[in-house]
């Protein structure tokens, strides 16, 4: 009978040889192919079955967008004051020590200077991994920030949303900030100065209604969910089925919101002959 029964030892065997290959696979949501990791990392973070494109943090993010070398980092020490001293199921306060602690950042953005193909860029990430990449006072400084850069530099500026959209946990000032980087953008325009905006997946709620559909060039990857409200609050609205794939990206370019949808492997050299074309040196 003993044959049939699982040993401490059989566990102990067992936990081990999962330790050993826990975090070398992925699976794609998408197609359930399981990938090897360095085999989705080679290939940008895309699945070689279906191109499905995986979220990727700022870090990597940069490091696709921008020439190896020495970039600068700025306005990276901001973080939120908790103005409302917000508590839901959790303190806002306690939220922010997590997002903080798990994603070694102060919040959702990450702005910094460098250059593409050669090109001196001003370009500003958001972190989907802090609290849903969401929009909150310090999002709406370091962008602005990154804006004011662009056009005291005369440096085009390019922003990479991936957002759920306004922070509510800070109320009515999360929601100053679309009209705080739009009317940032709007000296950005005056001064003569490009923008162009990544939208990837997700970009919702005041974050679309806003900075991100604002681009001289709006552009976004493959299958990327972009919209304001969900689509199951559409629904119950309108009390209509959707179709198929709205609010993705190949449809948003089909209605005429967006101007391309570029995979990201060719991400920046789409963006590079933009600025090309834009007399960008």
């Amino acid at each position: 009978m003993a044959w049939f029964k699982r040993t401490s030892t059989d566990v102990e065997a067992s936990d081990e040889k999962r330790v050993k290959t826990e975090g070398l696979w992925e699976k794609c949501e998408n197609c359930r192919q399981i990938i090897w990791k360095k085999d989705l990392d080679a290939n940008f973070n895309v699945c070689p079955k279906c191109d499905q494109h995986f979220r990727i943090d700022a870090d990597t993010r940069i490091s696709i967008l921008l020439d190896e070398g020495e970039a600068e980092v700025f306005d990276e020490r901001l973080r939120s004051t908790d103005p409302l001293h917000f508590t839901d199921t959790k303190r806002y306060a306690d939220r922010l020590r997590a997002a903080t602690k798990s994603t070694g950042r102060q919040d959702a953005i990450v702005n910094v200077q460098g250059k593409m193909d050669g090109k001196p860029v001003v370009l500003s990430v958001m972190e989907y991994a802090f609290i849903g990449g969401s929009m909150g006072a310090v999002v709406g400084e370091v962008i602005t920030r990154a804006i004011e850069r662009g056009i005291k530099k005369k440096l085009p500026v390019i922003v990479v949303s991936a957002s759920g959209g306004a922070r509510m946990m800070e109320g009515a000032v999360s929601l100053m900030q679309m009209a705080k980087i739009s009317a940032a953008l709007a000296r950005l325009d005056e001064a003569g100065v490009p923008y162009i905006s990544v939208l990837t997946d997700p970009t919702t709620g005041g974050v679309t209604a806003s900075y991100a559909m604002l681009g001289d060039l709006n552009i976004a990857e493959p299958g990327a969910l972009i919209g304001f409200a969900g689509p199951r609050v559409i629904e119950q609205t309108i009390r209509q089925k959707l179709p198929e794939g709205f609010q993705r990206s190949e449809f948003l370019l089909q209605k005429g919101f967006l101007d391309a949808v570029v995979h990201r492997k060719e991400m920046k050299s789409y963006i590079s002959r933009a600025l090309d074309f834009m007399r960008v040196q």
